[in-house]
């Protein structure tokens, strides 16, 4: 397929693909009538087709070429690796580009989400940010929005095809059915793990495991051994994951060869290349060797002497001779120590899980091929205008900074809002996203045009106050780990604009909870062993208030029964250590499982402080930043008026449901009180 792609791309083209690959796709051309040049460096470069390996992607000038494939595309996984970032930067200007793998891992999002930012589709924040929410407390952790998940995968197939038979594109499988593909569990005993115990303690942990693993090598190679001597006359493949697995095979084997990682490069292309060919009869090697591209067809045994979780592996060395072309079936031997537990059940069910996802893709792609083939564009949302009103409160959908702008000056009591944080919360893929942003100084470019707008509309004397925390910054994005001033970049672009510096307060944050969520190196006990001069405190919240200068014309003012010197000894201090963080307004909704939350709420009893402080009873807020409409909530709920802007219309809708609430809620209260 990718041979047949290159030939249509109007330029040379590019094939990179793993160690041993490049010269076998070489070969493969040569059945078609395709010409293929393998290449070391440019300077080996010939018109057409060319092809190399991932390692010498440096000795390349990606700008010669008009197309480039990625042959087995799942070196993409990595979704923080440099050699992820160094191909999708590489090749981020080559017109035509194809990605090719035979473990797309479909439950995997972050690597679809690689696969799309490599072919240009959008960027994988961007696809986080219009189908994902993260919500579990983890940061790696993305869940599918459930009313999104049909959309999802026809999105995928706009740009992706996944094909397992001719059939999936209403075509006919002949030729296409693969020989039996059977499987054989083989337990050997072990003496290791339970020994001296009454009882089965049952699963072993993973210490367990590799414990079992070493001390069964000598059984295991013993019985991989008995399996091959079964069947001598037939070409055998035998995977291992220990060094000490692949020797003893090899030195029990007469006739067997090895691949191991030390081997010079030459001489693993070498003895690949010689098992393809069927001149070496018997070969031992490691998935990450020998598991991916190779086209073994004439092998139709082999044995797993152990076996590891990862169902990729697994999955990529069967293929190596279970694959069109295999004319035999295929036996799969797995060898195992009694005691490790069911991992050959663990990695058929993640089979099972893949094939679920496979299929779904499939049923989509098979409604979407017509627009499949018509290519794929850059997706952006489309910018609505709208709004919403209430007793007390308007909302309205649309750009934040044009909104504003169509506000008359000196119409605004006081303002509250949470910005969204550069380069950390995405909430859509607009261009008008303020967090849709490449950097913090293009985020702080955008931002300043609404702090002019706020300065204008704010009434004189009256206060702006903003929550915000300073951000980690990470080796991958930002070349060191440690952190940004975000809060000091924040308050200098209110300076700059003419405000007045007027408050602050620190609201604390468990960091052991900071620590579960984010696993932030700094935050590790295990770093104060290792190197303290890494660890740092947690990351506090900041509630930041700027003043407009001049005569605030309606002074705020309480009672002595409305604000007591308790309470307002308690609000005065500098540090606010009774902020519950789960006190959002999302965690008071009433939600279907299927319904969207927002990211990143702005407590409620944060914004109930800021609004008792600095407004009267009636007074308008305003929050350009609505959200669901935390903010609108606590006004309407304490008497004030109240108006919100929100860029996304899902959010602006749910902030619309959660306003008519408040309302309605204080109609009750002071029908009762």
């Amino acid at each position: 397929m990718s041979l047949a792609w290159g030939r249509e791309v109007p330029g040379d083209s590019l094939i990179r693909a793993p160690l041993a690959v490049a010269a076998q796709t070489q070969r493969e051309g040569a059945k078609f009538g395709i010409d293929v040049a393998l290449c070391r460096s440019q300077a080996d470069v010939r018109r057409g087709i060319n092809v190399a390996n991932y390692e010498m992607l440096e000795h390349f000038d990606p700008a010669a070429f008009a197309g480039v494939v990625l042959d087995e595309s799942s070196i993409l996984k990595s979704y923080t690796g440099s050699v992820r970032n160094e191909i999708i930067s590489a090749f981020g200007s080559t017109p035509y580009r194809l990605a090719c793998t035979a473990t797309p891992a479909p439950n995997d999002y972050m690597e679809l989400g690689n696969h799309c930012e490599f072919l240009g589709v959008m960027s994988r924040v961007e696809m986080l940010s219009m189908f994902f929410v993260h919500d579990s407390g983890k940061t790696q952790d993305w869940r599918l929005k459930g009313h999104a998940e049909d959309e999802f995968w026809k999105w995928v197939c706009s740009w992706a095809v996944m094909l397992r038979r001719p059939s999936d594109l209403g075509h006919s499988d002949e030729g296409f059915i693969l020989p039996e593909l059977r499987w054989r569990e083989h337990l050997v005993p072990s003496d290791v793990g339970s020994a001296g115990l009454l009882f089965d303690i049952g699963e072993p942990t993973l210490h367990e495991r590799r414990a079992l693993r070493r001390a069964s090598i000598g059984a295991r190679v013993a019985r991989a051994v008995e399996l091959w001597r079964a069947e001598p006359d037939r070409q055998w493949l035998f995977w291992c994951d220990l060094n000490d697995e692949a020797n003893a095979i090899q030195a029990a084997v007469p006739g067997c060869v090895q691949v191991s990682g030390s081997d010079e490069r030459v001489d693993k292309e070498t003895r690949l290349l010689g098992f393809a060919e069927s001149k070496v009869r018997v070969l031992v090697t490691k998935p990450r060797i020998g598991g991916f591209g190779m086209n073994w067809q004439a092998c139709d045994r082999m044995a797993f002497v152990g076996l590891s979780d990862s169902y990729e592996a697994l999955y990529q060395c069967v293929r190596r001779c279970w694959r069109f072309g295999q004319k035999n079936h295929v036996e799969v031997h797995i060898v195992t120590a009694d005691g490790e537990g069911a991992v050959l059940h663990n990695v058929k069910r993640k089979e099972r899980d893949a094939e679920e996802m496979a299929r779904a893709m499939i049923e989509h792609m098979k409604a979407e091929s017509i627009r499949v083939l018509r290519g794929t564009e850059r997706t952006i949302m489309e910018y609505e205008r709208d709004e919403a009103h209430g007793e007390g409160w308007t909302v309205h959908l649309g750009d934040c900074i044009e909104v504003v702008r169509e506000m008359p000056d000196d119409s605004i009591d006081f303002s509250v809002f949470s910005p969204p944080f550069a380069s950390l919360y995405t909430y859509s893929n607009s261009e008008r996203d303020m967090g849709n942003c490449e950097d913090d100084e293009a985020f702080m470019d955008h931002f300043k045009f609404l702090v002019a707008e706020l300065y204008r509309v704010v009434k004189r004397g009256r206060l702006v106050s903003f929550h915000c925390m300073n951000l980690p910054s990470s080796k991958t994005r930002d070349g060191v780990i440690g952190l940004k001033d975000f809060r000091g970049d924040l308050i200098r672009v209110f300076l700059a604009a003419g405000w007045i510096y007027h408050s602050e307060v620190c609201i604390w944050k468990d960091p052991v909870t900071a620590m579960q969520r984010t696993k932030a190196l700094g935050l590790l006990h295990k770093q104060i062993r290792k190197d303290s001069s890494m660890s740092r405190q947690g990351i506090p919240d900041y509630v930041v208030t700027m003043r407009k200068p001049g005569v605030n014309a309606s002074p705020i003012s309480h009672t002595a029964d409305e604000f007591p010197v308790s309470l307002w000894q308690k609000w005065a201090s500098p540090i606010w250590d009774d902020i519950q963080p789960g006190d959002v307004l999302s965690a008071r909704e009433a939600r279907e499982e299927k319904d969207e939350r927002h990211l990143c709420c702005l407590q409620l009893e944060v914004i109930k402080r800021c609004i008792g402080l600095w407004s009267n009873p009636g007074d308008l807020v305003l929050s350009p930043f609505c959200g669901v409409g935390s903010e609108g909530y606590v006004s309407i709920e304490y008497g004030r008026r109240f108006v919100g802007v929100e860029l996304k219309r899902s959010y602006w809708e749910q902030a619309c449901a959660n306003l008519k609430t408040a309302a309605l809620n204080r109609k009750q209260t002071s029908l009762f009180a």
